[in-house]
Protein backbone atom coordinates (compact mmCIF):
# COMPACT_ATOMS: atom_id res chain seq x y z
CA UNK A 1 0.00 0.00 0.00
CA UNK A 2 1.67 3.05 -1.20
CA UNK A 3 1.59 5.86 1.84
CA UNK A 4 2.72 9.75 1.75
CA UNK A 5 3.11 11.43 5.03
CA UNK A 6 4.14 15.09 5.45
CA UNK A 7 5.69 16.44 8.57
CA UNK A 8 7.12 19.54 9.57
CA UNK A 9 4.91 22.33 8.93
CA UNK A 10 4.15 24.98 11.78
CA UNK A 11 4.15 28.39 12.71
CA UNK A 12 6.90 30.66 11.79
CA UNK A 13 7.51 34.42 11.71
CA UNK A 14 7.42 35.86 7.56
CA UNK A 15 11.56 35.80 6.70
CA UNK A 16 12.03 32.87 8.97
CA UNK A 17 12.17 28.67 7.73
CA UNK A 18 10.39 25.80 8.05
CA UNK A 19 11.91 22.28 6.49
CA UNK A 20 9.25 19.73 5.16
CA UNK A 21 9.55 16.25 4.81
CA UNK A 22 7.75 13.41 3.07
CA UNK A 23 8.10 10.04 3.61
CA UNK A 24 7.01 7.78 1.10
CA UNK A 25 6.24 3.97 1.58
CA UNK A 26 5.17 1.06 -0.73
CA UNK A 27 7.14 1.62 -3.76
CA UNK A 28 9.77 4.13 -5.14
CA UNK A 29 8.57 7.08 -7.80
CA UNK A 30 10.17 8.39 -10.64
CA UNK A 31 8.88 12.12 -10.06
CA UNK A 32 7.96 13.64 -6.33
CA UNK A 33 6.86 17.19 -6.04
CA UNK A 34 5.51 19.70 -3.52
CA UNK A 35 2.52 21.50 -4.21
CA UNK A 36 0.65 24.12 -2.10
CA UNK A 37 -2.94 24.86 -0.79
CA UNK A 38 -4.33 28.57 0.89
CA UNK A 39 -7.76 28.64 1.45
CA UNK A 40 -10.41 29.71 -1.48
CA UNK A 41 -7.47 29.18 -3.84
CA UNK A 42 -6.28 26.22 -5.90
CA UNK A 43 -4.14 23.76 -5.10
CA UNK A 44 -1.17 25.16 -7.24
CA UNK A 45 2.80 23.73 -7.85
CA UNK A 46 5.84 24.91 -5.75
CA UNK A 47 8.68 22.17 -6.61
CA UNK A 48 9.11 19.02 -7.90
CA UNK A 49 11.93 16.34 -8.24
CA UNK A 50 12.97 14.03 -10.85
CA UNK A 51 14.70 10.73 -9.64
CA UNK A 52 17.12 10.11 -12.69
CA UNK A 53 19.16 13.43 -13.26
CA UNK A 54 17.82 14.78 -10.24
CA UNK A 55 16.47 17.37 -11.59
CA UNK A 56 14.28 19.84 -9.48
CA UNK A 57 12.25 22.41 -10.80
CA UNK A 58 10.52 25.35 -9.08
CA UNK A 59 7.93 27.76 -9.14
CA UNK A 60 8.93 31.40 -10.10
CA UNK A 61 7.62 32.27 -6.86
CA UNK A 62 9.27 30.09 -4.46
CA UNK A 63 12.92 30.35 -6.96
CA UNK A 64 15.86 31.26 -4.72
CA UNK A 65 14.15 30.87 -1.62
CA UNK A 66 12.90 26.78 -1.27
CA UNK A 67 15.28 24.09 -2.23
CA UNK A 68 13.86 20.44 -2.75
CA UNK A 69 16.49 17.51 -2.36
CA UNK A 70 15.44 13.88 -1.52
CA UNK A 71 17.51 10.77 0.13
CA UNK A 72 17.24 7.75 -2.36
CA UNK A 73 18.20 5.25 0.79
CA UNK A 74 14.80 5.80 3.08
CA UNK A 75 12.51 7.19 -0.24
CA UNK A 76 12.26 10.68 1.52
CA UNK A 77 11.74 13.76 -0.15
CA UNK A 78 12.56 17.32 2.06
CA UNK A 79 11.68 21.17 1.26
CA UNK A 80 13.85 23.68 2.79
CA UNK A 81 11.72 27.10 3.05
CA UNK A 82 13.73 29.87 3.61
CA UNK A 83 12.75 33.58 3.48
CA UNK A 84 9.44 32.71 4.13
CA UNK A 85 6.67 35.26 3.32
CA UNK A 86 2.89 35.46 4.29
CA UNK A 87 1.63 34.25 0.74
CA UNK A 88 3.58 31.45 1.38
CA UNK A 89 0.91 30.04 3.85
CA UNK A 90 -0.98 27.09 2.91
CA UNK A 91 -1.47 23.60 3.37
CA UNK A 92 1.26 21.86 1.59
CA UNK A 93 1.14 18.76 -0.09
CA UNK A 94 3.76 16.02 -0.96
CA UNK A 95 2.94 14.39 -4.39
CA UNK A 96 4.46 11.16 -6.24
CA UNK A 97 4.33 9.57 -9.93
CA UNK A 98 3.62 6.37 -10.82
CA UNK A 99 4.25 6.30 -14.03
CA UNK A 100 7.84 7.55 -16.09
CA UNK A 101 9.22 10.74 -15.21
CA UNK A 102 6.81 13.93 -15.98
CA UNK A 103 8.37 16.15 -18.59
CA UNK A 104 9.18 19.70 -17.70
CA UNK A 105 6.07 20.66 -19.24
CA UNK A 106 3.84 18.48 -17.37
CA UNK A 107 6.14 18.57 -13.99
CA UNK A 108 3.79 21.22 -12.11
CA UNK A 109 0.34 19.54 -13.40
CA UNK A 110 -1.62 18.31 -10.17
CA UNK A 111 -3.30 16.15 -12.29
CA UNK A 112 -0.14 14.26 -13.41
CA UNK A 113 0.34 12.55 -9.73
CA UNK A 114 -1.20 9.76 -9.13
CA UNK A 115 -0.69 9.48 -5.00
CA UNK A 116 -1.31 12.35 -2.73
CA UNK A 117 -0.19 12.57 1.43
CA UNK A 118 -2.92 14.41 3.88
CA UNK A 119 -1.03 17.97 4.10
CA UNK A 120 0.56 19.65 6.70
CA UNK A 121 0.06 23.38 7.48
CA UNK A 122 2.27 26.15 7.12
CA UNK A 123 1.18 29.60 8.91
CA UNK A 124 3.94 32.42 8.78
CA UNK A 125 2.93 35.34 10.27
CA UNK A 126 3.62 38.90 9.16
Amino acid sequence: QVQLVESGGGLVQAGGSLRLSCSASGRTFNTMGWFRQAPGKEREFVAAIRWSGNMKHYADSVKGRFTISRLNADNTMYLQMNSLKPEDAAVYYCAARSGAALIAGHIGVVREYDYWGRGTQVTVSS
